[in-house]
């Protein structure tokens, strides 16, 4: 039999996240910060690796010293670097971090002219994208050319090759000229993934029609909310083609709806465990790596989404996110402390 070289890729951005030292204090009143690698795709390779499993990261990194930050920081961290191009003339991402617990963290990104959305069809056929288990991408992905088509073509070649292909939402209206491409973007790819994450207000982002549904405030990201029917939202976007979509609920655990031959999507409630909340961004990161390493584990749909849970329950009691995804003792630790699977 053949096994394939790698558990999973990961496809996206990466940046240098500076998050607050000043925990509590307004963005105006921050006097230091603290450095640490961040980018959806690069959190999860990252912590799926803590936790044992064998990923890559492809994104695109500037010839910056910001660039080489990064690339020492996964390869250290054993996440497989050699799919990772550098692009002349462009800049490695930056995000910058408030903390004001438990519901403020204004976020502002540094994305003008970078390197990780310049990621080329080229870029994708010389990774392993055909010889791993799964393949994973985020939605700021879509945003833009040419690492649209290439997120476009990588998930082709997973499909057709029998690997699972795994979408986070990761909306980020910012990010976009036009908030609702993003939807048109998100239900264009859907016939190519079998496993869709994402937030409430992430899944109602996919079926925006309206601007005046989305609330935002000032560049804070992260309070995005985005009003709208998600059952609704979610019966559409399983009848494109995925066989489960993953909603992340918080303290409230996850939701699983499971599309079963055109009837009813079946749901499976999985609780999640109740923490002091410190820093929320990550958490959906660091629930990616510990759902996907559950399923990769031959776990059932139930364990992966409390494995998940977990994971994000660590996180946001840390300060920053990749820097402090759970090992897999530690994850074992934390769950035995609280319940079990």
């Amino acid at each position: 039999m053949n096994y394939p070289d790698y558990d999973s890729i990961h496809m996206g951005r990466s940046s240098i996240d500076l998050y607050s030292n000043d925990v509590g204090a307004p963005f105006v009143e921050i006097t230091s910060f603290a450095a640490y690698v961040g980018g959806s795709p690069t959190n999860i390779s990252v912590g799926g690796r803590r936790l044992g499993l064998n990923t890559v990261a492809l994104t695109a990194l500037g010839n910056d010293p910001v660039g080489d930050f990064i690339l020492n920081f996964l390869e250290k961290e054993g996440v497989e670097t050699r799919f990772i191009p550098r692009k002349p003339g462009k800049r490695t991402s930056a995000v910058v971090l408030g903390i004001e617990p438990p519901d403020r963290f204004p976020l502002v990104y540094y994305r003008d002219n970078c390197a990780d959305i310049e990621l080329t069809i080229d870029d994708v056929l010389a990774a392993p994208i055909t010889s791993c288990r799964v393949f994973q991408f985020a939605g700021t992905n879509l945003c833009r050319e040419p690492s649209r088509s290439a997120t476009f073509f990588a998930a082709e070649l997973a499909k057709k090759a029998g690997v699972e292909v795994v979408f986070d939402i990761d909306f980020r209206p910012d990010q976009w000229h036009d908030p609702r491409a993003f939807g048109v973007m998100a239900r264009a790819i859907l016939p190519l993934v079998d496993i869709v994450l994402g937030t409430e207000d992430e899944i109602n982002a996919t079926m925006l029609m309206d601007p005046a549904q989305i609330t935002l405030t000032h560049s804070q990201v992260s309070d995005t909310k985005v009003a709208g029917d998600v059952d609704a939202a979610i019966a559409h976007l399983l009848a494109l083609g995925p066989k489960a979509l993953v909603q992340k609920r918080g303290a409230e655990g996850v939701r699983i709806h499971l599309q079963r031959d055109g009837a009813t999507p079946e749901r499976i409630d999985a609780p999640g465990f109740p923490v002091e909340v410190y820093n929320i961004l990550g958490a959906g990161d660091a629930f990616a790596a510990g759902f996907l390493c559950g399923r990769l584990k031959g776990m059932d749909w139930y364990k992966s989404g409390r494995l998940g849970g977990a994971c994000g329950a660590i996180v946001v009691t840390k300060h920053g996110c990749a820097n402090f995804m759970p090992t897999w003792d530690e994850l074992e630790d934390f769950v035995s402390r609280h319940g079990g699977l």
